[in-house]
């Protein structure tokens, strides 16, 4: 809940992709993570966590893979930076390490470093690691008392695995553990058997772009302030207005100052693509949401049209009305979008439960 509260809020966290390696062959995988796939050294990335100050940092420090607990000494000492100056941590797991009869020492040691632990589970992970480990690791954990959730990849409302999972978990942990359901998508493995789905038919009217409000650092280094995979991948050219720099000579100050001050990315945050491409590039230049997006910096007269509408002082109000509303809708709000429809208030459960439990006694 606390996570998806500062997710509409401009550079509150950043995302680190530490590895893309990953001992798991999960036949939707994102990332198409293997083994030997590409990692960067340790040091780059905690070099670029060491620029936060107690002045300066991410509400948040996230981080994910690939495998992110392939690495556990680097999430260690990213998420015990991350506390020294007041940022609090959080990291997504696969739960290779599930199929041990304990967690290793290496990997209790990153977990207990950690503010907030969450796991990846649903009907693909489970051909790797099967349900029950899933739920033994996090008892294990809730009983040293982690906070900890899931994430939980579904194919729509009617996937009757959703409807199996979720009602599993609730059982098994009286609610004290919080889903984020989430739809899969056509991207990585999956693209191979889902097919590239037809793309939503959006109107060329403002459609927020929530989702570029945090800076994501990619394998190799490189900032964007879009977590699409195909752009992480370098599957389609980096579209320049997404740049934020890269960690290998970037300080925090620097990727948060350009990701607040980027006429394009704010005005994407604020509009949508569509809605500026059709405003300054005219009718028949849309090609679906994210597709639109990656067009915007090489269309002729969108930079231009975006770097005059972002001084007007209308602009200035209209982006801080947006940012308003969209904090306001909460973390629900956030989780009606993009999660899975019916599924979404079960990011609420977990700390409510305890602040029942406390009050009662």
């Amino acid at each position: 809940m606390e996570i998806l509260r500062f997710r509409p809020i401009p550079a509150a966290a950043v995302y680190f992709g530490l590895t893309r390696r990953c001992p798991l062959h999960c036949r939707h995988c994102s990332t198409e993570s293997l083994m030997d796939s590409e990692q960067y050294p340790a040091r780059m990335f905690l070099r670029f966590a060491e620029t936060f100050t107690e002045q300066n940092r991410p509400e948040l420090t996230l981080m994910s893979g690939g495998e992110v607990m392939l690495r556990p000494g680097l999430v260690r000492d990213i998420a015990e930076r991350a506390r020294a100056v007041g940022s609090r941590s959080y990291a997504l797991s696969g739960l290779f390490f599930a199929q041990k009869p304990r967690i290793p020492k290496a990997v209790r040691a990153a977990i207990d470093s950690l503010d907030h632990f969450a796991a990846s589970t649903d009907r693909f992970h489970e051909e790797e690691v099967p349900r029950a480990d899933v739920f033994r690791v996090l008892h294990e954990l809730l009983d040293a008392g982690k906070d900890v959730s899931l994430q939980i990849t579904g194919e729509g409302p009617d996937d009757p695995y959703l409807a199996d999972i979720t009602a599993a978990v609730r059982r098994e942990f009286d609610d004290r553990v919080p889903m984020l359901v989430v739809p899969l998508a056509p991207v990585g493995r999956a693209r191979e058997w889902m097919g590239q789905q037809p793309q939503a038919a959006y109107p060329a009217t403002a459609a927020p772009c929530s989702l570029a409000c945090w800076p994501v650092i990619g394998f190799n280094g490189q900032v964007t302030s879009c977590g699409n995979q195909d752009v992480m991948d370098g599957k389609v050219p980096l579209p320049a207005h997404l740049f934020l720099g890269h960690i290998a000579h970037d300080d925090w100050e620097t990727v948060k100052r350009k990701a607040l001050e980027s006429p394009m990315v704010g005005a994407i945050r604020t509009y949508g693509p569509e809605y500026l491409m059709e405003r300054y590039a005219g009718e028949g230049n849309c090609e679906g949401y994210c597709q639109t997006c990656w067009k915007m910096s090489t269309t002729p007269g969108v930079k231009e049209g975006v770097r005059a509408l972002a001084l007007l002082p209308s602009t200035i109000a209209t982006r801080e009305t947006v940012e308003r509303i969209s904090v306001a809708a909460g973390p629900l709000g956030f989780a009606r979008r993009f999660g899975v429809n019916g599924y979404a208030e079960l990011v609420t459960l977990g700390g409510a439960v305890e602040r029942d439990l406390a009050c009662a006694g």
